[in-house]
């Protein structure tokens, strides 16, 4: 078991003996470092406040990490929260600080709890870290329902899809595995988790099949390119047949007419040229629709 795992005693036994701050001191430490960056006042508020961050950490236990680095990233949350304090608003630093120690602590646990990178806006992180707590309060309510009724009700209260609720539950389900890991253990790792991914790009057959759809539907195009006159041909040709697409504006300043009287040339150009394909091969039909 890592050191890591558990905070430095040291930091413990600073935050027990460090004096609990009245209303007023802690508002006048305040008040010196935002007026006056007095780094010896920030360390006393930081330090008063030590015990907050290590209760804290010690409540975000369950989710697997490390409690120092717990108490790390809280006391950079507990440094965030005195750097943007506003001691006029009257409000406790402590009860302000709070706030930025548990954000900057669920922060890194959505960073490090999986491998895998959930979403990070305030619904999903809500999703987060109430899930497992609403799915035990609905089973105390001793209430029976099935998988997509608790998904359903999960998704209402938490204000979030139930594909999200569906997706969040089979994280909680299971842990982690590589990719490169073998399928089984008595594999000797020729065969890897990552080999039983289904392929996203196109079978042999269907390349072949693509290809010679692909030059079919060009021999048609140019076939019945024949049925346009030589300026329906030049808009069809830098509109629809040219990798550097001109615009309407641009053609009609070369052919001496308005942009919409391009537009509609093209239009009239796709319907003639359409008309045409059907004509000369009745099978264009499946592929226009396609």
């Amino acid at each position: 078991m890592s050191y890591q795992e558990f905070p430095n005693p040291m930091i413990i036994k600073a935050a027990t003996k460090a004096p609990y701050l009245e209303r007023q001191e802690e508002l006048d430490l305040a008040i010196r470092w935002a007026e006056n960056r007095d780094q010896e006042a920030l360390h006393k508020l930081t330090q008063a406040h030590m015990r907050l961050v290590i209760s804290l950490a010690f409540k975000f236990k369950r989710y697997g990490l490390p409690t120092a680095e717990l108490i790390q990233e809280g006391h950079i949350g507990l440094l965030e929260a005195a750097a943007r304090f506003e001691p006029e608003r009257e409000v406790r630093f402590s009860t302000y600080a709070t706030w930025w120690i548990r954000a900057s602590m669920q922060d890194f646990i959505l960073r490090n709890w999986s491998i895998v990178r959930g979403g990070t806006s305030s619904n999903q992180k809500s999703l987060f870290f109430n899930l497992r707590k609403l799915r035990a309060e609905i089973a105390r309510n001793g209430t029976i329902m099935n998988s997509q009724e608790i998904f359903t009700q999960l998704a209402q209260t938490l204000k979030v899809s139930v594909k999200d609720v569906a997706n969040m539950d089979a994280r909680f389900s299971g842990p982690d595995y590589s990719l490169n890991a073998p399928i089984s253990d008595d594999d000797d790792g020729s065969s890897q988790r990552q080999d039983l991914l289904v392929s996203e790009e196109a079978t042999p057959d269907q390349n072949v099949t693509m290809m010679v759809d692909g030059e079919r539907e060009n021999q048609w195009l140019y076939q019945a390119v024949g049925v346009l006159n030589d300026r329906e041909r030049r808009i069809m040709e830098a509109r629809r047949l040219s990798e550097d697409v001109a615009t309407l504006e641009t053609l009609g300043e070369e052919l001496g007419i308005s942009k919409e009287r391009v537009r509609q040339i093209e239009a009239k150009a796709m319907e003639k040229l359409k008309t045409a394909l059907l004509e000369m091969n009745p099978e264009f039909e499946h592929y226009a629709k396609q």
